[in-house]
């Protein structure tokens, strides 16, 4: 089992940055992929930056590349979800995942992981 606490959400202006942390605990070394995934009121869950636990290597969805920046403390068992330029339509409910299954291909599917956290609310007001 893995454990993953999620915290830096709040409240900001549009253009403005946060960054969102998630510890893990348990059996982490068995991780091969952590992602951020986010949800919106009515909407559902969507894939939003998955890193690579042993190479570091990253991915991102389109409406966030060049904007937020997913990386990784190994020695703490901590990621990190850097949020730069921040838009209202970032608003949502962030939730840190942990995959400790190997698949080929992106970590982009929320079906990937089995480990998640609790969430944390970002809010961006324009």
């Amino acid at each position: 089992q893995v454990q993953l606490v999620e915290s830096g959400g709040g409240l900001v202006q549009a253009g403005g940055s946060l960054r969102l942390s998630c510890a893990a605990s348990g059996r982490t070394f068995s991780t091969y992929a952590m992602g951020w995934f986010r949800q919106a009121p009515g909407t559902e869950r969507e894939f939003v930056a998955t890193i690579t636990w042993s190479s570091g290597n990253t991915y991102y969805a389109g409406s966030v590349k060049g904007r937020f920046t997913f990386s990784r403390d190994n020695t703490k068992n901590t990621v990190y979800l850097q949020m730069n330029s921040l838009k209202p339509e970032d608003t949502a409910v962030y939730y840190c995942s942990a995959s400790g299954t190997y698949y080929s291909g992106i970590y982009s599917s929320r079906n990937k992981y089995e480990y998640w956290g609790q969430g944390t609310q970002v809010t961006v007001s324009s």
